[in-house]
């Protein structure tokens, strides 16, 4: 069975562009979140196997939202996405608990790199 994903960002074509290249990948996407407060609701009913979560987002941001996720699941495996120069942020993330990161713009091999390694 192929690894379930939920992508979340405010961005609709972000989502867009990360669900087309994971499921060219063999992943299968079972949800999109445009904020962080849906990124929780959505996780507790789909459990995916991964997360692939904005950061800079309206109404809960991704390091919020991941740490909450965390708290329901201690083995999510969350990877966060940021533009670059958040670099400050993203060590915020890894240090809460995300397993990588993604820089934006994305890179197809990149981010097909780190998702294989996150689910092992």
């Amino acid at each position: 069975m192929s690894k379930q994903i939920l992508v979340v960002d405010d961005a609709a074509f972000m989502r867009m562009v990360l669900k087309k290249t994971l499921e060219s990948n063999g992943y299968e996407v079972i949800g999109e979140a445009e904020n962080g407060k849906q990124a929780i609701e959505m996780y507790k009913k789909l459990n995916p196997d991964l997360v692939t979560m904005d950061i800079t987002m309206p109404e809960l941001d991704g390091l919020e939202a991941m740490r909450e996720i965390i708290k329901v699941d201690p083995n999510a495996k969350v990877v966060m996405c940021s533009a670059m120069g958040q670099s400050a942020m993203v060590l915020d993330a890894i240090k809460a608990g995300a397993r990588d990161f993604i820089v934006k713009p994305f890179q197809e091999d990149l981010i097909m790199d780190k998702i294989s390694k996150v689910l092992g």
